[in-house]
């Protein structure tokens, strides 16, 4: 296609995109996601075409820019973003002009002008050393080893299978194993060489000479070759006084050597050439023990040699056990010990070795700030510190399903901030959220699309919210929603076509590779006292809901009539009387305590915001009030539901009624027969440790002292989008 016929081309596909952001196609909204999708696959049809991509795509966002139309500045950048990362060359003028353009968007609020810092530190390296971006890239999620840069990385896809079908998973795992069928280690770096040769050297580097060259090469040499390449970016990017020309003549030396030049001299190529971006390697986990999130991340952390002490079978490094020869009864003891004090054998605690600067990352790994947050839109990505250590691997967690995955979720990544708390190094991963809604529908001799709907809005409340406030989230995530679920039901022939081209694993790697904002959400805790003192208390968590209904007693009676009688009354008044004690929660950050005695049938605990323009981090209680009235035609009962904003609330039975509990509309967590609970703002773990010794030492409960002034209160879940809120 001639370049006069592409401009125009790429123009009505932008704008198309556009358009899909102002929610002016309705009826495509089935195929959303699909345009930005055919958009990056026409570089790889057409490499030649990636500047014409670049320059359309900076001009719409210069105009959006300018026109105050700043809710297409997130899908642009991305999609222009990812467009630099493919291209096979891009000249140092449009270089300049991108970066100019993010150090524009320093002058806007969040999450704009954090978007636009992040990417133009990226752009400033990328002009300097072309190639960067894919080179990394690759060379982390493919976890090809090298000296010049050890970052990598892991994908863990966790399935629930009791709710994801097994039909669905498979058919998951099959489209992405096809993906990667021929994508081994030595093609990945094979990719890497000519795709970093040909953005230095432009048109004047013969790929298709090069990969020819390359795959008959020995493993050694190949591998000393992509050494070598690593090797010259990484020096060209840590000499402050280099520049493109010092990098390309760098490379023209090592593509010299592999290439040896005839004698006769030879033709330059006709143009670019696509060197393909490998896709991800996701694993894909069967979610079976509540556990496995803290056991992946240690063999992760082994397999990258970032744990050199070994550690026992419970995964404690602290406790080593000695065997004792003591029976423990007096007339045993030995006639021939000393008179003096001696130290027995016992159980040794040892101490590992901490790093200060592990140690520190540790602390602050699971969010940044001091001060517990309260606004939602504080969300976002902070800027780097020196913690942030480029040679810890990073482990992205992806949890498929609804909001009962992401309840469990939040359990476990609690608990393994609790075993980091007690055990610094244990896994040095830097752990990063992604979340894909799957529904799979429930069959019903009833259903129709209402039903499905709410039964949608109901269990990925979560997922609606984040649409709600990233809505290039909702053109490319929420649709899988119901996508993936239509991939298990289609023909194998079909199934077949679309894993040579799969759509799905390449809107995943999208989301992973250029999700970079977090929303933090926070998780909360749950103390629950039963009714039968026998029985101990539990502890448990929730991310978006808990339900507490209210349970009956059981009716006694020594005869008839009063056991007819009780009955009455129950089926007048199916409530009980409940005292509730809560914390109001105010922008001012001054609680207040209100005390309630009301008769209720029950109360549902929102922790998520029901709209965009809601900010404030806190519980929405609805408690159902049960009212008693009495009039002519007799005694009648009527219920109100009342709302109140808390931060941490206290609820119990006064009467011989008890609670039933569901956590995170999971009915596999819940709790029978509650005669009280209390729900707080989950602490981090470390926090809460240091809090505790300091008040031990210090005795101070009113302030922080000591490394507790510097850590982050709240335990958040941080989920990455492409936006974070805006």
């Amino acid at each position: 296609m001639d370049c006069t016929d592409v401009e125009p081309e790429i123009y009505r596909k932008v704008q198309a995109i556009l358009r899909e952001a102002d929610g002016q196609n309705p009826g495509l909204q089935c195929d959303r996601g699909m345009l930005r999708w055919t958009l990056h696959k026409n570089i790889d049809q057409n490499p030649n075409s990636a500047s014409i991509f670049v320059k359309v795509l900076v001009k719409e966002l210069e105009k959006a820019e300018r026109g105050g139309h700043k809710h297409h500045i997130v899908p642009l950048l991305h999609t222009l973003m990812y467009t630099i990362v493919k291209a096979p060359y891009i000249s140092d003028d449009l270089y300049e002009r991108v970066y100019d353009f993010c150090k524009k968007l320093l002058t806007l609020p969040k999450p704009y002008c954090a978007i636009g810092l992040n990417y133009a530190k990226g752009l400033k390296r990328e002009r300097k050393v072309p190639g960067l971006f894919y080179q990394r890239m690759v060379i982390a999620e493919q976890r090809l080893r090298n000296e010049c840069c050890p970052h990598q990385e892991k994908v863990f896809v966790f399935v629930d299978q009791d709710l994801i079908p097994e039909a669905i998973s498979d058919a998951l795992l099959h489209e992405t194993q096809a993906a990667k069928m021929n994508q081994t280690p030595r093609t990945c770096m094979c990719y890497v060489i000519t795709h970093t040769m040909q953005a230095a050297l432009g048109p004047h580097c013969d790929v298709q000479a090069l990969q020819a060259v390359l795959q008959h090469q020995p493993a050694d040499v190949l591998e000393q070759c992509f050494q070598d390449v690593v090797a010259a970016v990484e020096l060209t990017l840590a000499e402050v006084n280099a520049d493109r020309s010092r990098h390309a003549e760098r490379l023209a030396n090592i593509y010299s050597t592999i290439i040896k030049p005839s004698p006769q001299g030879g033709t330059l190529p006709r143009g670019l050439s696509n060197v393909p971006l490998p896709n991800l390697d996701i694993n894909f986990l069967p979610w079976e023990k509540d556990d496995q999130l803290r056991k992946e991340l240690v063999v992760f952390c082994k397999s990258e040699s970032q744990i050199t002490e070994e550690e026992g079978p419970d995964l404690n490094p602290n406790r080593v056990s000695v065997l004792s020869n003591d029976s423990g009864i007096e007339k045993d003891f030995e006639e021939k010990a000393p008179s003096g004090l001696q130290r027995r054998q016992c159980i040794k605690r040892r101490v590992p070795d901490v790093d200060p600067m592990d140690f520190m990352n540790t602390i602050t790994k699971a969010h940044p700030g001091k001060q517990t947050r309260t606004m939602h839109r504080l969300s976002g990505e902070e800027i780097e510190t020196t913690l942030n250590l480029q040679n810890r691997p990073t482990a992205r967690v992806v949890i498929l399903g609804d909001d009962r995955a992401l309840g469990r979720m939040a359990k476990e990544y609690y608990a393994l901030r609790k075993f980091e708390s007690k055990r610094f190094g244990a896994t040095k991963a830097t752990l990063k959220f992604y979340y894909i809604p799957v529904l799979v529908p429930q069959p019903a001799p009833s259903a129709n699309k209402e039903n499905t709907t709410a039964s949608k809005a109901e269990l990925c409340e979560l997922s609606q919210y984040m649409g709600r406030v990233d809505p290039w989230y909702e053109s490319n995530i929420n649709p899988l929603c119901d996508v993936i679920p239509k991939l298990a039901n289609m023909p194998s022939s079909t199934s077949q076509r679309l894993a040579a081209d799969p759509f799905i694993t390449d809107v995943i790697s999208y989301y992973l590779r250029m999700g970079l904002q977090p929303v933090n959400f926070q998780i909360y805790l749950v103390k629950i006292y039963f009714s039968d003192l026998t029985q101990p208390p539990a502890e448990d968590t929730f991310l978006t809901e808990l339900k507490a209904d209210l349970q009956q007693p059981p009716v006694y009676a020594a005869n008839k009539s009063s056991l007819t009688s009780k009955k009455k009354t129950m089926a007048d008044a199916p409530s009980a009387d409940v005292s509730i004690q809560y914390k109001k929660a105010l922008l001012s950050s001054r609680e207040k305590e209100v005390t309630l005695s009301l008769r209720s049938s029950g109360l549902v605990m929102k922790a998520i915001p029901s709209n965009e323009t809601e900010d404030l981090v806190c519980l929405h209680v609805n408690i159902i009030e049960v009212t008693k009235s009495t009039n002519i035609g007799g005694r009648s009962f009527s219920c109100d539901t009342s709302t109140v904003r808390t931060s941490s609330i206290k609820v119990r039975s006064t009467s011989n009624a008890s609670f039933t509990l569901c956590m995170d509309k999971d009915t596999r967590r819940t709790y029978d027969k509650v005669e009280r609970f209390e729900v707080s703002p989950c602490l981090e773990p470390t926090y809460a440790l240091q809090r505790m010794k300091a008040v031990r030492l210090c005795g101070s409960k009113t302030e922080d002292i000591g490394l507790a002034k510097y850590m982050s209160k709240s335990l958040m879940l941080p989920i990455n989008t492409f936006a974070a809120i805006i």
